[in-house]
């Protein structure tokens, strides 16, 4: 779900570790510490490896001990700001399968440009290129939830403005959701600019909140652990 599954996305990233989401139940929890013993993986920082935090919203920190997964990091979460929860996620995945028979299990491409709408500074070019990566491969024979994709999610000013005045009928009816469409429909680069930021800078806030009282939490649990 993170930087990863950004590279199998055509949307490269240089990534440390591997960032997995996964069903937050009892049966779940079993055969997910065994996959962690497996790979001799020891918590880092806080929380610790509970379930609990796990369906708080909390991240947890791995990092892993086995010689072929040597000091490769591993943060494992259940829930995130702004997407659906786990069942929804593994009804819409992309399945990949490597020459060798090996499957890769990744979050949609949908799932995953919500999941990276956060507060941290590298997501969101990220964002633009995964979402303009999909739109520069696919655009010339679109299906109707691409290009309503597209509209909702593109954030390259002179890609935008090329949706919305090749597929006008959509755009016009999600301006309830995305007004700054009505730029790119009037192709008005500089204000179709200044409203993408505006859109980015209120995501990023929301998620600001979200994190407050579980960033808040770490902390104490950070203390308790240094007492």
């Amino acid at each position: 779900m993170g930087g990863q599954a950004c590279v199998f996305y055509g949307a490269a990233e240089f990534s440390r570790d591997t960032d997995l989401a996964v069903l937050a139940d009892d049966d779940n929890w079993r055969r997910l510490l065994a996959a962690l013993q497996a790979l001799n993986a020891e918590v880092i920082a806080v929380p610790a490896c509970r379930l609990d935090f796990l369906q708080r919203g909390h991240a947890i920190h791995f990092r892993c001990q086995h010689p072929e997964a040597d000091q490769m990091r591993v943060d494992i979460m259940a829930k995130m700001r702004g997407v659906d929860g786990f069942p929804k996620l593994w009804e819409r995945r992309t399945t990949l399968q490597d020459a060798d028979g090996t499957l890769y299990e990744l979050l949609s491409l949908a799932d995953l440009v919500a999941a990276k709408k956060t507060q941290r500074n590298k997501d969101w070019p990220m964002i633009q290129r995964l979402v303009e990566s999909d739109y520069l491969r696919q655009r010339e024979k679109p299906t109707g939830s691409q290009i309503e994709f597209w509209l909702r999610e593109l954030r390259t000013p002179v890609l935008l403005i090329e949706a919305a005045q090749q597929h006008p009928a959509p755009g016009r009816a999600l301006l309830g959701t995305r007004p700054l469409l009505k730029f790119a429909a009037a192709s008005d680069p500089q204000a179709l600019e200044n409203a993408l930021a505006e859109e980015e800078k209120v995501e990023r806030e929301k998620d600001r909140s979200y994190w407050q009282p579980l960033k808040a939490e770490l902390e104490s649990l950070r203390h308790s652990k240094i007492q």
